[in-house]
């Protein structure tokens, strides 16, 4: 009898602290789905915000384009006028006296086309770093710059610079002149054939 007693009585036990286990269980299921979907809702929220910005920035970016096609107008009939390259020694954005006599046909030809644009790309041999053969490229476009604008009357809006440094060479190391042939500006005169 008392062994039955001891059994039910267990048995009791086991139930209530099943009852209060599964209460517990729930109770800390129910907070955790008030902590999701709070946290979802934010979420929610900052997602809506980050969609608006989208929109703006997208909305920015298509007036943008609009506008740059307007004032590009024109220029879909432009070709290749001339052009040339321009050596320069190592380490030098100085524009030299065999350079200026390529450079007089540019700005020549500019003279003839006062319609035409001119592209100036910089470009270094393999000596040095990236940053500083980037910033030595855009040097010598920018000597070239002002070499045909002084000497041409040229307006800076009708040229454009750029440098690629050494990542465009013309040359590989290996060959011979490699280093002579790759430091050099790229001379593109762009106008309306007549």
């Amino acid at each position: 009898m008392k062994f039955t007693k001891l059994i039910s009585m267990l048995a009791a036990l086991a139930l209530l602290t099943g009852c209060a286990s599964k209460g517990f269980v729930q109770e800390q299921i129910r907070a955790a789905e008030a902590r999701s979907s709070a946290e979802l809702a934010g979420k929610t929220g900052s997602m809506e915000t980050e969609i608006e910005q989208l929109k703006d920035l997208s909305r920015q970016l298509s007036e943008k384009t609009d506008m740059a096609i307007n004032q590009a107008k024109g220029f879909e009939n432009y070709q290749i006028l001339w052009q040339g390259e321009v050596n320069f020694d190592f380490d030098s954005d100085d524009v030299t006296s065999l350079s200026e006599q390529s450079l007089m046909e540019a700005g020549q030809k500019m003279e003839e086309h006062p319609e035409a644009l001119v592209e100036l790309v910089g470009h270094t041999d393999q000596t040095g770093s990236n940053t500083y053969n980037l910033q030595l490229g855009a040097r010598r476009a920018d000597s070239v710059k002002r070499f045909l604008a002084d000497r041409f009357g040229i307006s800076l809006y009708r040229m454009f610079t750029m440098s690629y440094g050494k990542q465009k060479p013309l040359e590989l190391p290996d060959q011979a002149n490699a280093n002579h042939k790759n430091r050099r500006v790229k001379v593109i005169v762009w106008g309306k054939l007549a």
